[in-house]
């Protein structure tokens, strides 16, 4: 069931830290004035709750969903909504149980096995047969996993600086966000991704917004595993694998290898200076581009 978003029901717990809900939605929709075109915000009703989606481009275009990495938010797409929206019927979502519009207020979405039921729904809720698939991040994991899961319903894999796909996080990555998780706080985010961001800079409005999701009432993580060596083999969508040049969030040249060793079909390429954190929203002609002639 669609229902409008803004008169959606739904209902959050308190936020975590003294940041307030209304700081937080104002960086939000700051972001959003940054969309070039036109959209259009639906609440997706499910058993787990209503899921946000940023809707755009022609009603006719090849729909692509787009998954955003970990406290990213859908607004996060304000560099490639334009140039993608041409061809492609954009859905951006806010993943449930992350920050951002979607609220997880019915079952947990506590288990991978719970992600793709809740993706399940969400592409029969937009009439989706089959959709291209876009992630970033933890949205990459999501997306692979969807892709193993389901692979009638996408018709294209594509995977920005993927974590947990097909090797770990660096040690030195994970010790530096470990104070964001023990003790979160808008100043510790900004430490955190000013320096994994090795110094490509970040757009202001969606650092602002990030930083204030640290106190974001989020649901518990669920920790991202690698797929099977053999679902990964066995898996025939065409997918393209985008690696940040300056990713401090693990080896770029390792993931690339294992990717090709496990998925022989796959197209890689390094998008040049820009870091994991900054893919979508920085020097995006490299990454339109390359997302646009591997969609096509």
């Amino acid at each position: 069931m669609v229902d409008d978003a803004a008169s959606s029901p739904a209902t959050r717990p308190a936020f975590n830290t003294g940041q307030g809900e209304a700081e937080y939605f104002a960086a939000y929709d700051t972001v959003l004035t940054q969309w070039p075109v036109a959209l259009e915000s639906v609440g997706l009703r499910s058993p787990y709750g209503t899921t946000h989606v940023h809707i755009c481009g022609p009603r006719d275009g090849k729909p692509l969903v787009l998954l955003h990495g970990r406290g990213a938010t859908s607004t996060v797409w304000f560099a490639n909504v334009g140039e993608l929206s041409r061809t492609h019927r954009i859905y951006a979502i806010d993943t449930i149980g992350d920050a951002g519009r979607s609220v997880n207020d019915g079952r947990p979405v506590d288990t991978l096995a719970r992600f793709m039921d809740w993706l399940d729904g969400l592409f029969d809720a937009l009439d989706l047969n089959s959709a291209s698939l876009c992630g970033h991040s933890y949205g990459s994991w999501l997306a692979l996993n969807y892709a193993l899961h389901a692979p009638h319903r996408v018709h294209k894999l594509a995977l920005l600086d993927p974590t947990d796909c097909f090797t770990g996080l660096r040690l030195s990555y994970r010790l530096h966000a470990v104070p964001i998780f023990v003790r979160p706080s808008a100043e510790r985010m900004r430490a955190f991704i000013t320096r994994e961001s090795a110094g490509v800079p970040v757009d202001p409005a969606w650092l602002k917004l990030i930083c204030l999701s640290a106190g974001f009432p989020s649901a518990k993580v669920v920790m991202p595993r690698h797929p099977a060596p053999d679902r990964l083999r066995a898996s025939t969508v065409p997918t393209l694998l985008l690696l940040a040049e300056k990713s401090r969030a693990h080896d770029i040249h390792k993931v690339s290898a294992n990717a090709r060793k496990l998925m022989p079909h796959i197209v890689t390429a390094v998008l040049p200076d820009v870091s994991h954190h900054t893919v979508p929203t920085e020097n995006p002609e490299h990454l339109n581009r390359a997302l646009g002639e591997f969609l096509s």
